[in-house]
């Protein structure tokens, strides 16, 4: 239940469903498997797994959704070998080369063969949504994946009008601030580790582990005019993550002596502490945005149209 990757994004205007309302809405597409000829299937399950009962999920104004994607496994390898033994058995039998339309052809078919017998991979996405804070939080490494995500919320809703946030100043400017200044917040604590980019498409690429970013090493980087794309930080002693210039929490980790604020839950109770879980970790995620965002001057609802 607790995330450990994040793209956060902002409405633009009120969200403004209910638990209820969202539940009729995702009940429209839910995930069903592959059939043998089936490529892939995209869709709702359950919010919590195994234990839930329901596509969302209400904790403390938090509303928590999970999309499933099966994907067939076909190794492009194999694909293109069979393509080009059936271009070349035209070419032995038709002596002439295959159009561009055949070889597209060839492939389909080829594929629609496969199909039957390539393994499924599956995979499990979360997101949270939160009214008041105007945010839908997506537990995700990829970009492209959390935006699959919000496609598919867009495509049951009917709209989804969310937008990145883009602060005045970027964040590779900002987070090199905090290095050259020791400007940072006083809820944020510089890590050990950082990425440097130098200026240019051919610049150099520096990445720094177990590193005093306090250390001259690292000052002689930023006077060589390299800035910061990637950096370690941890939160008012309640988790430790990696900052990416587009704004990506990476590597997030919760430490104990929050997790552990649920200990006394009964563990036989696997809802109540998945209940519990979740509320926490959303309220500290919340909390988080909100702090990393006033750094940059910005509110997640200043991205509401007036």
């Amino acid at each position: 239940m607790w995330f450990k990757n994040l793209y956060f994004f902002t409405f633009t205007r009120p969200f403004e469903l209910s638990e209820d309302q969202l539940e009729k809405h995702l009940a429209e597409h839910l995930f069903t498997p592959c059939g043998s000829t089936e490529q892939s299937h995209f869709g709702w399950v359950n919010a919590l797994g195994k234990h839930g009962h329901s596509t969302v999920h209400a904790a403390n104004g938090n509303l928590l959704v999970c999309a499933r994607k099966e994907e067939k496994i076909l190794p492009a390898p194999v694909v293109k070998d069979m393509i080009e033994a059936k271009v070349a058995q035209l070419e032995v039998e038709q002596a002439r080369s295959a159009t561009k339309k055949e070889r597209e052809q060839f492939k389909e078919d080829i594929i629609f063969e496969l199909l039957p017998r390539a393994f499924s991979r599956v995979t499990d996405t979360h997101a949270y949504i939160n009214a008041e804070h105007n945010l839908i939080v997506v537990n995700s490494g990829s970009r492209g994946k959390a935006e699959d995500l919000l496609a598919l919320l867009r495509k049951v809703i009917g709209t989804l009008p969310v937008t990145s946030v883009s602060p005045e100043k970027a964040p590779d400017e900002l987070m090199t601030d905090w290095l050259n200044e020791k400007s940072i917040g006083d809820n944020f604590t510089l890590g050990m580790e950082a990425e440097f980019h130098a200026l240019g498409d051919d610049g150099a690429v520096v990445r720094v582990k177990n590193q005093d970013l306090d250390s001259d090493e690292i000052k002689t980087h930023l006077d060589a005019d390299k800035y910061v794309v990637k950096l370690a930080l941890e939160w008012d002693e309640a988790m430790s993550f990696i900052l990416c210039d587009d704004l990506a929490i990476k590597r997030l980790k919760f430490f104990d002596v929050l997790q552990e604020q649920n200990d006394d839950i009964d563990s036989d109770d696997v809802i109540a502490k998945l209940d519990a879980d979740f509320a926490l970790m959303a309220g500290e995620i919340n909390r988080l945005i909100n702090d990393l965002l006033a750094e940059f001057n910005v509110k997640a609802t200043d991205y509401l149209e007036s």
